[in-house]
């Protein structure tokens, strides 16, 4: 198999957000680079949310300053709402991913918005992002990635339905790369097939990248299952840190070690290095306190 399969790096954002080590800024950007060196192509840098809120994500704005540009390498900056996507665009950010949430329940919570108030945030976004164009600032690349597609920690299970409302929905405003994310991690692969299969029919233009978190152990599987369906963009988190303060047990992203090392071995290529990424994971580790969870963190890859 000679299929490429782009895996977009979140430990910078998403793996650190949810542990208890506060990482300055110049540790958040060495992280960014040594990631870079093992092989990122497209990471999530930073998130420009309310330092208050999440602590581990303060200063944005000196990460992204810390960064020497770096020609092929997409930074990409994660915002919840106007607010967030304005300070984005003051930084030097490639991409912009406006995160939304599937459930009434959980956007209340993460954003104090409703999915469907979420969506009007996301229309006025894209709006001012159209009269921006043409300016004498580059405008970055915008994708949305919806939470909870396959479980809500306060409206419980996500139907397929809800899935294809939503999706289409995101599609109609023209969004070319929608993200779905198991955000507490309760899927399992035959639900990912289902949810994939709906979300294409209701976006058949857009590309689906998926976010799986390794919760109950099936994120590996349910990558699996995600690129037998046919995705070729994942995320995954470096030593399989991470997880959202707002979503109770939400704990680790799929490692990208464990990731690369099951898609290389099946002939799929990544652009990764494997030995690169574990140490990284095993640098990573030493920072917050704490060995990563990652299993090829711990067992080394093979061949040696």
């Amino acid at each position: 198999m000679s299929r490429a399969i782009q895996i977009v790096e979140v430990g910078a954002r998403d793996g650190l957000q949810n542990e208890k080590a506060i990482l300055d800024p110049a540790v958040r950007a060495e992280l960014v680079l040594r990631l870079e060196a093992a092989g990122a192509r497209r990471i999530e840098a930073v998130s420009f949310v309310h330092p208050k809120l999440v602590p581990q994500m303060a200063g944005a704005e000196e990460v992204m300053a810390a960064l020497p540009p770096a020609e092929g390498r997409s930074r990409i900056g994660l915002v919840l709402n106007g607010k967030g996507y304005d300070r984005a665009l003051g930084t030097g950010v490639d991409e912009v991913n406006v995160s939304l949430s599937i459930t009434d329940g959980f956007g209340l919570k993460n954003q104090g918005l409703a999915t469907k108030d979420q969506i009007a945030m996301l229309e006025a976004i894209l709006a001012g992002r159209a009269n921006s164009a043409g300016g004498e600032t580059p405008v970055p690349s915008l994708s949305a990635t919806l939470s909870c597609v396959w479980g809500c920690p306060f409206d419980g299970e996500v139907s397929v339905e809800k899935v294809t409302a939503v999706v289409g929905a995101l599609a109609r405003l023209g969004v070319k790369e929608i993200g779905l994310a198991d955000t507490i991690g309760v899927g399992d692969p035959w639900s990912v097939t289902r949810k994939i299969l709906a979300a294409r029919a209701a976006a058949p233009d857009a590309i689906l990248r998926l976010h799986f978190h390794d919760t109950r152990n099936t994120g590996v599987a349910n990558a699996y299952a995600a690129v037998q369906a046919g995705v070729d963009v994942l995320d995954a988190s470096v030593g399989g840190i991470g997880g959202c303060p707002f979503a109770p047990g939400a704990t680790g992203n799929v490692a990208t070690e464990d990731l690369v090392y099951m898609l290389e071995r099946a002939g799929y290529a990544t652009g990764y290095d494997l030995d690169a990424l574990i140490e990284t994971a095993r640098w990573i580790g030493e920072r917050i306190g704490r060995p990563t969870p990652s299993a090829l963190s711990r067992a080394g890859g093979w061949p040696r």
